[in-house]
């Protein structure tokens, strides 16, 4: 009866456990809604548009424009970014054109793509060209000469990398679009940054310093959902849990085996 009893407990112990974990795992993006999805993109890195993952934004632009959207990306994600090319008619376009995706960290270092097509060449008559990067896990924290995705916020740049001269200035259209996926607790690693790196990416129009009259930089005003490092929590904690409940169930085990049944009826006290 005792080790039943230690044995329910323990069951209920891990069901507690569990579900924030399983509450975790689900994708961390939240989409917003698309009314409020921006309709242009910045010409460069400190004008680059703001969007949140699991919306879609649009552009227009011409062809050999530069494209920049940035996003906030914490630890824990694996974020994806999907870029879609709505090309010139076919009849104005002299030849294929080579499009390409980038994406850059806070500290502006390109990052590289697990998998994806992040470059792609259309043919003269191709209506659009698809774009995906899949980047790496982002980390909590990394050692500095590493190039490890790092909290903060990301660039996206999109541009035509190939084309004939004739064919600059063409009108295009853009959708970009960024979505993550909960890694957990097996990208976890041990520390963090003070501070995401969220860099000062414009100057706040109609504002200045009073003593200077110079304009105010402002921050990017886009975050996690939860606020940065929302992803304290990670099934590590779970699998800690589990083991520490089953090395107590092992030695409650163990002593229930091994104490025997006490001391014989036949035997007297004093001997």
């Amino acid at each position: 009866m005792y080790v039943r009893r230690v044995l329910s407990t323990a069951l209920l112990l891990l069901g507690i456990a569990a579900a924030p974990a399983a509450a975790d795992s689900s994708p961390s993006a939240s989409p917003s809604g698309d009314s409020a999805a921006p309709t242009q993109a910045g010409t460069s890195f400190r004008t680059a548009t703001e969007i949140e993952q699991g919306q879609q934004a649009t552009a227009s632009g011409s062809t050999g424009d530069y494209l920049y959207w940035s996003f906030p990306a914490d630890a824990g994600q694996r974020p994806t970014v999907k870029a879609t090319v709505k090309l010139p008619e076919a009849s104005t376009r002299h030849a294929g054109q080579t499009w390409q995706l980038d994406v850059y960290d806070g500290l502006r270092r390109r990052q590289a793509c697990q998998y994806g097509a992040q470059t792609r060449t259309a043919a003269q008559d191709a209506a659009s060209v698809e774009l995906a990067c899949t980047l790496r896990t982002v980390r909590s924290w990394s050692e500095t000469w590493a190039n490890d995705p790092l909290p903060g916020t990301y660039y996206v740049r999109l541009t035509v990398t190939g084309l004939q001269a004739s064919d600059l200035g063409l009108p295009v259209g853009a959708e970009v679009k960024v979505d993550s996926k909960d890694i957990g607790g097996s990208a976890a690693v041990d520390g963090s940054l003070a501070k995401p790196l969220v860099p000062g990416i414009a100057t706040s129009a109609g504002k200045s310093d009073s003593d200077s009259g110079s304009p105010t930089a402002t921050l990017s005003s886009i975050e996690p959902d939860d606020g940065w490092a929302s992803g304290w929590w990670s099934d590590r904690w779970v699998w800690t849990a589990i083991g520490g409940i089953l090395a107590a169930l092992a030695g409650i085990g163990g002593y229930a085996l091994t104490r025997g049944s006490g001391r014989p009826s036949r035997v007297p006290p004093g001997a």
